[in-house]
Formats: C-alpha cells, sequence, structure tokens
C-alpha cells in the first residue's frame, strides 16, 4: 500500500509504501472488540469496598432471646437485614483485569492500524518537530490540515516543543511510539503517524 507523505505546512513530501501485513489487513471486529475490553477493565482500579458483617461497628451480642420475642431468631445487630449493618455480598477491592494472550494483542493493534488506513484517516506525517511550543499556531496548523480530533503518533522521543504546544489542544492527544493502543486509535477519527513511528512499527512486527 503507498501512502503520500505531507509535512506540517500541509505540502507534500513524497510517498512511502506501507507492509500489507500490518496496514493492509481485512479487519476483525472480534479481535478489536476483545482488545477494547481487554484494555478497558485492566485500566479499572478495582477499589471499590464496603463493610461486611464482620467490619460493622454495631454490637456483636445477641440482642433477643432465642425463644419466645414472637419474632425472628437474630444474632447480633451487624446483619445485613438491620440499618447499620454490614452489607450482604458487596463488593470489595479486586482486579478486574483478564487475560489476552500476547499475539492476540499484537494482533489487534494491527487491524486497529488496518481499520484507519481501509477508512482513509491514516496520515503519514514527514516530521513534528516545531521551533517553538506554541498552542495557537498549532491550532491554525491543525485546522488548515483538518486535524480536528486525532491522535498523533511520533518516534521514540516526542519532539518536546510539539508536545507542549499540543498538550492544550481539545481532541489532540501526542503518543510515543510506545504506548500506540487500540483504544487510542479507536477513539480519535484520525491517526497521524510520524515516518519515525512507521519504521518503529514495522521493527516491531518484524
Amino acid at each position: 500500500m503507498e501512502l503520500q507523505v505531507t509535512s506540517l505546512d500541509g505540502k507534500s513530501a513524497g510517498k512511502i509504501e506501507l507492509a500489507d501485513d500490518i496496514f493492509g489487513l481485512e479487519v476483525r471486529q472480534d479481535i478489536l472488540h476483545r482488545m477494547v475490553r481487554y484494555q478497558q477493565l485492566k485500566a479499572m482500579s478495582g477499589t471499590h469496598d464496603v463493610k461486611n458483617r464482620s467490619e460493622g461497628v454495631r454490637t456483636g451480642k445477641k440482642f433477643v432471646k432465642q425463644k419466645g420475642s414472637g419474632g425472628a431468631r437474630h444474632g447480633d445487630r451487624k446483619a445485613p437485614q438491620f440499618r447499620g449493618g454490614g452489607r450482604a455480598f458487596g463488593p470489595t477491592p479486586r482486579s478486574h483485569a483478564i487475560d489476552l494472550p500476547k499475539k492476540v494483542r499484537a494482533l489487534a493493534l494491527k487491524h486497529a492500524l488496518s481499520a484507519k488506513a481501509a477508512a482513509g484517516e491514516l496520515i503519514v506525517l514527514d516530521s513534528v518537530a516545531t521551533k517553538a511550543p506554541k498552542t495557537a499556531a498549532l491550532r491554525v496548523t491543525f485546522g488548515k490540515l483538518d486535524w480536528l480530533n486525532a491522535l498523533i503518533i511520533d518516534g521514540a522521543a516526542v519532539d518536546q516543543n510539539f508536545a507542549l504546544a499540543a498538550r492544550n489542544i481539545p481532541h489532540i492527544d501526542v503518543l510515543p511510539v510506545q504506548g500506540i493502543n487500540v483504544v487510542s486509535i479507536l477513539k480519535r477519527e484520525k491517526l497521524v503517524l510520524t515516518k519515525a513511528a512507521l519504521e518503529a512499527l514495522e521493527a516491531r512486527f518484524a
């Protein structure tokens, strides 16, 4: 697959050949769904907690006789049916993460890249290097390029001026190539990869 390379000023910077085994796959929604679910569950904190019966602050003494009260045979006031009692089967801290094979995770990333390429929402950028961290100027540049909702992936290290200028622009995410993931790709309308990011991705999947 051949794609046009552009620069930040909107000019053509040549063409580049994309690997079909990374950007030319027939997209499988089931694999993307599994990966999105894996990422979302892994990101859940799992710190929800309630006081169960053993953690209550009410008395543990049997408050009514076993027989003769005309009511139920209760033990103590920490039972779940009483006000102030412990919660029955309440949530406790735990991990929500599920397992997903490493090969499936790698395949899901390929399918996410292929989905953007197939939809015409993949853009290859020459470089993101900027002379000064000016948010206003970068916002104007993105407006001219029609990048109103985009994920921009640079090489191993993102240009500092560009990262500082872009961090306050709504709906624009900037990540190094190590941070590329399926959820971030699908969250934004356009995926912008620098040539350095492309080289790193091809080396990763080689």
